[in-house]
């Protein structure tokens, strides 16, 4: 029986007028307490267990909702007040972990609160890493504990690594890869691309201008995410397939290398070792081969 029904079917027991001091004894555990007190721990209690109930049938209805990929969350109260954004490789799985029964007993006031949800799946790890950063920038929800901006200070990323990126990642679309520029002066820039090639040439160019003209970032990217990005390539993204788009001197070539990628049968299946400038896999032939 749950404490609230306890208390109920003892206070309805007692009729008019209810010992307070024995049923924080027998029903709370707190022995001895003075008569005033007993009875605002009562009700306290009672207002609590209530407030249990609406935030679990709240978790129930989020739950059922929410989808079983790969993602980020938002946990919002009654009054749309954003109070926690988190990610996740499960979003249905994480939430069903926040609104777990046996959390309640340790749950910040903030998370008590939470009375629906929003998502947004993604197609890879560290896609997943930037919307959240920017979701924490954009709403400094109440419940998170790091607000700020990403920052190398704390990283231990190789020098060899700080360098302007272009990183090919996959997509929720699965007739497409999304490509991540990087900047190593801070700023991300996301597009997506159709396996078949279609509409590259602008794609590219958008991506060439990312990297060539530091002005107006904030309107054309993911702010100063690229920490992020070169900490997970230092670990978890180790083995992605990326190209320096330096490399390349000339619009054409970079589409030439990309469409080359998206032609691969095995992107995303095997492991790609990154060289000092370009990449190697079942491509490094075709791309030498080419002048």
């Amino acid at each position: 029986m749950l404490l609230r029904d306890k208390l109920l079917t003892r206070l309805a027991g007692m009729g008019a007028s209810p010992d307070y001091v024995q049923l924080a004894a027998d029903v709370l555990g707190i022995r001895n307490a003075p008569p005033v007190l007993a009875r605002r721990l009562v009700e306290q209690a009672l207002v609590v267990e209530d407030r249990r109930e609406a935030w679990l049938k709240a978790g129930e209805r989020i739950c059922a909702d929410a989808p079983d990929g790969p993602g980020v969350y938002v946990l919002r109260d009654s009054r749309d007040e954003v109070l926690y954004v988190g990610k996740a490789n499960n979003i249905r799985r994480r939430l069903r972990t926040h609104f777990a029964a046996r959390r309640w007993r340790m749950l910040k006031p903030e998370f008590a609160r939470a009375a629906r949800a929003e998502w947004m799946v993604v197609g890879s790890e560290i896609e997943a890493l930037i919307r959240e950063a920017m979701w924490i920038r954009e709403f400094a929800p109440k419940a998170n504990v790091q607000v700020g901006a990403p920052s190398l200070d704390a990283r231990a990323v190789p020098a060899t690594l700080l360098r302007d990126t272009l990183v090919v990642l996959p997509s929720i679309d699965d007739q497409a890869v999304e490509l991540l520029a990087v900047r190593v002066d801070g700023p991300v820039l996301q597009v997506r691309v159709p396996r078949d090639g279609t509409g590259l040439a602008a794609r590219i160019k958008t991506v060439r201008q990312f990297f060539a003209d530091a002005a107006d970032v904030a309107q054309r990217g993911a702010g100063s995410c690229a920490p992020l990005v070169f900490t997970w390539l230092t670990g978890r993204g180790a083995a992605a397939t990326r190209l320096d788009p330096h490399d390349a001197g000339t619009a054409r070539e970079l589409q030439r290398r990309v469409k080359l990628i998206l032609d691969d049968d095995q992107l995303f299946a095997e492991r790609i070792v990154v060289l000092r400038s370009g990449f190697r896999s079942t491509l490094a032939r075709a791309l030498s081969s080419v002048g």
